[in-house]
């Protein structure tokens, strides 16, 4: 990857809409190239997928968390599978350090993050958890 894929994935990150015009005037290079390595960038896996998010998933679950978990055992897998059947668990990471999983929560009241930090912590295996609201989000410097 070189620095005018870089580019690319970072005004895509911007805006993932942009035009291949738009795109190219920002990389100094023509349309084809453009599509050429945005194309080269899905096939190798780089560029997995495109998404939408709207104003009403925020209105849907205006009180978001992540919630850092540490797994007693080899349990993580286990614990893993049961985080993502909750309603309120839009994703779920692995990670390393000290926590083992990384639980994204999202609700429509600070009641409702509450009794799914209870649920979650009453999971067989979960150890021990630290909890941070989030208060704002920003990504490609547009907020959200």
């Amino acid at each position: 990857m070189d620095e005018i894929d870089r580019t690319l994935l970072s005004a895509l990150r911007r805006d993932g809409r942009a035009s291949l015009s738009d795109l190219a005037a920002t990389l100094g290079v023509t349309r084809a190239t453009v599509r050429a390595r945005i194309e080269k960038l899905e096939l190798r896996g780089v560029i997995r997928g495109y998404t939408v998010q709207t104003a009403q998933d925020l209105v849907d679950a205006p009180v978001r968390g992540l919630m850092m978990l540490a797994i007693s055992g080899p349990g993580a897998e286990r614990v893993m599978h049961r985080l993502t059947g909750h309603a309120a668990v839009k994703q779920v990471h692995s990670t390393n350090g000290k926590w083992d999983l990384i639980a994204e929560i999202g609700t429509e009241t600070l009641e409702e993050f509450d009794r799914t930090l209870f649920d979650i912590r009453r999971i067989d295996g979960v150890e021990t958890s630290e909890t941070s609201l989030l208060l704002n989000s920003r990504k490609g410097g547009r907020r959200t």
